[in-house]
């Protein structure tokens, strides 16, 4: 430890003669703590909410999605296909179909959107995991069978436990119609099941079998999309480069963060915006370690002259006061971190902030990161030592003391 720091660290605990220097010093040390353990557990509840969405997303959406660059559907290439489900990264490779369509159940009217799945889309996406309600079954022998969102089976007024009950679905025709044709095409489906995956889902979409979604469409042997899942320890990154050279411009991969990146950025902007506005706390405590440097410097101005007769130059005694502030920070840091980790412990373990009921979790969902805690540990030590410049630069103008002959 140098000499500028070793100075400042007795100055900062030593006994002051003014006992309104201490207190001050006191409630600057406890605001720092408390702005510092609010800025961990802020962002900590954020990536809370940012992990839980994603694992919500992830029993709808796959971990690799290919869509067609231009245009709604496409027909798979059979040799492509195959080298996708080749490639070492990739487990399984489902095929899907969806389409806005007009839903009528008794008295009940919704428009949403069908999405036809084949055998593996369960695999891939984990959506069997969502079911609430029923099970997820889309074909029953010659039975077309439909599993909806909670959502949309709330506004169609769906009971699942009415074996009479049918689903119309209605579809626009590709073709064009001619005189009294009608121009949509109906088909019949019975409520197998109903998911809650997270509102966007839940209220719009029903899951039916790839082969009547098609017949429905009238897209024989085309899809919307080719779902993939990964294997375990796979790197999404490398894969994904893979499936993209296997299909070529044509097409974009996106991988699960890319499926949903509107949302997610905006939870990003959240995020941060709310950790500005927590920084601006702490340079309302700044204020106050500023007066309580600048006291102190006061105080030790008899202190600060016999050092510069014994040579100290103005270099250190701006050193002296940097230190101070920066220790006082660093005390204030460390303090408020253990607090955030306590925090942190207690509510991971025993949820001690509750959420009102009907959300998917019990309580407040909390996920600390190092990067959050890195970053919050720059912003208070940096805060810090600005709020010592003052003090500082008023310790260096401070005359060598005379002595009288």
């Amino acid at each position: 430890m140098n000499l500028s720091l070793k100075i400042a660290r007795r100055y900062l605990f030593a006994k002051k003669s003014t006992n309104a220097i201490n207190i001050i010093t006191g409630i600057s040390v406890v605001g720092i703590a408390i702005g510092a353990a609010a800025l961990v557990l802020v962002l900590s509840v954020f990536n809370g909410f940012e992990d839980l969405i994603i694992g919500l997303f992830s029993k709808f959406n796959p971990d690799v999605k290919v869509t067609a660059a231009v245009g709604k559907t496409f027909e798979p290439d059979t040799v492509k296909l195959a080298q996708i489900k080749a490639l070492p990264g990739v487990d399984l490779v489902s095929e899907t179909l969806e389409e806005v369509a007009f839903f009528e159940y008794g008295q009940s009217q919704d428009f949403g959107i069908v999405k036809g799945v084949d055998a593996n889309y369960h695999l891939v996406s984990g959506i069997d995991s969502a079911i609430f309600e029923g099970q997820y079954l889309l074909t029953q022998g010659e039975k077309n069978l439909a599993v909806l969102g909670g959502g949309v089976r709330n506004k169609l007024q769906v009971d699942l436990e009415d074996p009479f009950g049918l689903l119309s679905i209605y579809m626009a025709k590709r073709e064009k119609t001619a005189g009294l044709e009608q121009p949509f095409k109906k088909r019949i489906a019975y409520p197998s099941g109903s998911f809650k995956i997270q509102q966007d889902f839940d209220n719009q979409y029903i899951l039916v079998s790839l082969e009547f979604a098609r017949e429905l469409l009238g897209a024989y042997g085309e899809v919307s999309a080719l779902e993939v899942k990964l294997k375990s320890g796979a790197d999404p990154k490398k894969t994904i480069a893979a499936i993209q050279n296997v299909l070529g411009e044509e097409f974009l991969v996106k991988d699960r963060y890319q499926q949903d990146e509107a949302f997610l950025k905006l939870m990003n902007i959240e995020k941060w915006m709310s950790f500005a506005l927590l920084c601006l706390t702490l340079v309302l405590v700044a204020f106050n370690m500023i007066g309580s440097l600048w006291m102190i410097v006061l105080e030790k101005k008899a202190d600060i002259s016999i050092l510069k007769s014994m040579g100290a130059n103005d270099n250190l005694v701006r050193n002296i006061f940097l230190g101070q502030g920066f220790l006082l920070c660093l005390f204030g840091l460390l303090s408020g971190l253990i607090v955030a980790v306590v925090l942190y412990v207690l509510q991971k373990i025993f949820g001690i902030v509750p959420i009102p009921e009907g959300f998917v979790v019990n309580a407040y969902p909390i996920s600390m990161r190092l990067v959050d805690v890195l970053a919050v540990s720059i912003v208070v030590i940096a805060i810090g030592v600005v709020a010592s410049v003052p003090a500082a630069h008023r310790a260096s103008k401070i005359p060598t003391l005379v002595r009288e002959e």
